[in-house]
């Protein structure tokens, strides 16, 4: 499956979302979720956001490429994932869908929050500049 995220930053800060359910309920993570069928990997960034933070983003270049896969052999599950930079252009923010709360973090303390297991290599893409698109 492929999923998409997207780092959203404002004045320094990243947008972080408290996953209220699945493998990683409770820990923090970017904004995002799975491409659906028929969706452009853009259209399902921004819906993303949208669905869990109430705001719409402008999308920059991605940032970072990488894997999750779950536990067990074959593993649960297996997402390639793709994350963009992003910029608030619209709406109104509030948690909603499957997002607990929001945060907005400095990016050099956003790793003290117990994230995802892919976050911490996003993060250290966002401090050392590296975008890949």
């Amino acid at each position: 499956m492929t999923g998409v995220g997207v780092a959203v930053l404002r004045r320094g800060l990243l947008l972080l979302v408290r996953r209220a359910r699945g493998a990683h309920a409770g820990r923090w993570a970017v904004p995002g979720g799975k491409v659906r069928y028929g969706e452009t990997l853009e259209q399902a960034a921004r819906r993303e956001v949208a669905e869990e933070t109430g705001l719409e983003v402008e999308l920059g270049p991605v940032v970072w490429v990488g894997e999750s896969l779950g536990p067990g052999n074959p593993p649960e599950w297996h997402y390639v994932l793709i994350d963009f930079l992003g910029t608030v252009v619209g709406g109104r923010e509030a948690p909603a869908d499957d997002a607990a709360e929001l945060a907005w973090v400095p990016v050099d303390l956003a790793e003290d929050y117990p994230l995802t297991p892919t976050m911490p290599d996003l993060i250290r893409a966002l401090k050392e500049g590296n975008h890949v698109g």
